[in-house]
């Protein structure tokens, strides 16, 4: 069963989310899930977004959790290089 997306957002609203991003590919994940809220499948949203179902079912808890800002692109952490050592 696909995991429902949040109900105080709609299609509308994601893409105005859209079109205001700075983050391409924020602007990419929010037009698929707004495809999901206009009633088209997860596997549609996958295609728009050329990516994968996990990858959507990703993004719809990242939503969810977050809203617009949950699908921004962030920097991975990663191992912290100290110059000291050097």
């Amino acid at each position: 069963m696909a995991i429902p997306l949040r109900t105080d957002f709609d299609a509308v609203m994601a893409r105005a989310a859209a079109r205001k991003s700075k983050d391409g590919g924020q602007a990419r994940r929010l037009l698929a899930l707004a495809a999901i809220y206009d009633g088209a499948s997860r596997t549609e949203a996958a295609r728009i977004g050329g990516v994968t179902l996990q990858i959507v079912r990703d993004w719809v808890l990242k939503f969810n959790a977050a809203g617009p800002d949950g699908l921004i692109d962030r920097k991975a952490p990663g191992q912290q290089w100290c110059c000291s050592a050097y």
